[in-house]
């Protein structure tokens, strides 16, 4: 199972739970909608868990098209044995990269990096805190508000969309689904109210 190595990778260079939550969720909305489209779910949940695996130790603000994230992270899982399709994937994620997004796989993974983490803050602030009370309409209005999540570009959501040939509604709606279904692991599930 290529998820369970990646999830071991991931534990390995990832100390941040806030990161890890955050490849949690990728490699839950890749998976969802790999299984949609008859896709190798393993596969593209390994890709998203690893996708920022090297983010926490190279961060690469800078954005150089060289080094630091992600490029450490796939020199180091092609060292590996990891295959070309994942690090190319990895590296596609990125526009700074320069690595054009060509297959299902690299275009999902780039349309729903920031919305996952998007839909995340979006059920942080309910007062439940719970990923059960977060629809399709609640996410579209807090991408209107600039404030909110501001680190998050909007505009690469909506180009996600657009690369996969899905309404962004659909593809919200699919991150939410992938999310509540791991809800717990995601720190998502609700508080308990006394």
């Amino acid at each position: 199972m290529l998820a369970e190595r990646a999830l071991a990778i991931l534990h390995e260079w990832v100390q941040a739970e806030s990161l890890r939550r955050h490849c949690y969720a990728v490699a839950d909305s890749m998976k969802h909608f790999a299984q949609r489209n008859g896709a190798d779910a393993d596969l593209w949940e390994a890709v998203g868990l690893l996708h920022d695996m090297d983010y926490e130790r190279h961060p690469n603000q800078e954005q150089s098209p060289t080094e630091g994230h992600p490029f450490v992270g796939v020199a180091w899982l092609r060292e590996q044995g990891w295959s070309e399709e994942v690090g190319r994937a990895i590296l596609s994620h990125a526009d700074y990269a320069g690595v054009s997004r060509e297959t299902p796989l690299e275009r999902t993974l780039y349309a729903v990096d920031e919305l996952s983490g998007f839909v995340m803050a979006v059920a942080r602030v309910r007062p439940s805190k719970s990923i059960h009370e977060v629809d399709v309409a609640s996410v579209k209005k807090k991408m209107k508000d600039k404030a909110f999540a501001r680190a998050v570009n909007r505009e690469d959501i909506v180009r996600g969309a657009e690369g996969l040939g899905i309404p962004v509604d659909e593809v919200i709606a699919g991150v939410i689904a992938a999310l509540q279904s791991d809800a717990d692991r995601l720190g998502l599930a609700g508080q308990q109210q006394p």
